[in-house]
């Protein structure tokens, strides 16, 4: 488990994911992508030969992925084949807030 903050860069261990911690509890976590722990953005991180097949839809570049259980939001940077999740739960993608009516 690791504390992370708003503006920490974390990177996957496990395909080319990238995200920036928007906002967060101040508790420890555990943040993954496809399973293993995220590194931060200056740890060295090998990547595997074989990325493993994804379970799920992986993560898109822009989009920000949340789990309100945890006060956790992400920005997806850099995406990849991995499934962000958080104390095993899936972080969920997080829609666009329509703008207002400019009429």
């Amino acid at each position: 488990m690791t504390l992370v903050k708003p503006g920490d860069h974390l990177r996957s261990r496990v395909c080319t994911t990238e995200v920036i911690v928007v906002r967060a509890a101040g508790a420890d976590t555990t943040i993954a992508c496809g399973g293993e722990p995220m590194a931060a953005k200056d740890e060295p991180v090998t990547q595997p030969a074989a990325v493993p097949a994804s379970d799920g839809p992986g993560t898109l570049l822009g989009k920000r992925y949340a789990d309100e259980d945890a006060g956790l939001e992400l920005l997806c940077v850099k995406g990849g084949s991995g499934q962000l999740s958080v104390g095993g739960r899936v972080l969920s993608l997080r829609e666009a807030r329509p703008l207002p009516a400019s009429d």
